[in-house]
């Protein structure tokens, strides 16, 4: 019965939840075309290592969608929308790697909040889902971009520095988004607002 129930959830979605999931994926594309030039400031200053600390940013839109709709497959679909429209939009980075990002922080996002059966929301799990989304798109893009060829210290570094971003500026900055928009009110129709 339980086992139904859950699977009759996923992509269950109301408009508005769609709505917002696009929302945010739009604006993540847009706040994406602002960090290139910090991150070719970064990199002039600290190279691979420094780039690494705004990794968290990229992720946010899909954990914070997460965390307000609180819905089976919310990962899959808004960063399936946000790698779309920055595609569609041009990315430095080439079109496969914002479908393959965004295939890779689904994956791992949908499994953590399943391992949780969608009931804990708190700020240590939100921190461990930013953390963990980092390792499979990294071993990705180590060898898309050619990584690899970094010295195995500074590639270690970069792959802490950037967990350390997710749990961050991914995790932890959607505890403090989605606190902050419920309390105006904005998010009343949405699980967040119910379930607190």
């Amino acid at each position: 019965m339980n086992h139904s129930s859950t699977n009759r959830k996923w992509f269950a979605f109301t408009t508005q939840e769609i709505i917002l999931m696009a929302m945010l994926a739009a604006v993540n594309a847009v706040i994406t075309v602002y960090i290139g030039p910090v991150n070719k400031l970064l990199s002039s200053l600290g190279g691979p290592i420094a780039t690494s600390t705004t990794t968290g940013i990229y992720m946010v839109y899909g954990l914070l969608a997460y965390y307000i709709i609180r819905k089976p497959g919310t990962a899959v679909v808004t960063y399936a929308i946000g790698g779309t429209i920055q595609a569609m939009t041009g990315t430095v980075y080439g079109i496969a790697s914002c479908f393959v990002a965004a295939a890779c922080y689904m994956v791992i996002a949908e499994i953590i909040f399943a391992a949780v059966r969608y009931r804990n929301w708190s700020t240590g799990v939100l921190m461990l889902v930013g953390g963990a989304m980092v390792p499979l798109w990294f071993v990705f893009a180590a060898n898309m971009f050619g990584y690899t060829a970094w010295p195995i210290g500074v590639l270690g570094i970069a792959l802490v520095v950037r967990i350390l971003s997710g749990i961050f500026l991914c995790g932890l900055l959607t505890k403090v988004l989605g606190e902050a928009l419920a309390k105006t009110g904005l998010l009343r129709r949405f699980a967040v607002s119910a379930k607190g």
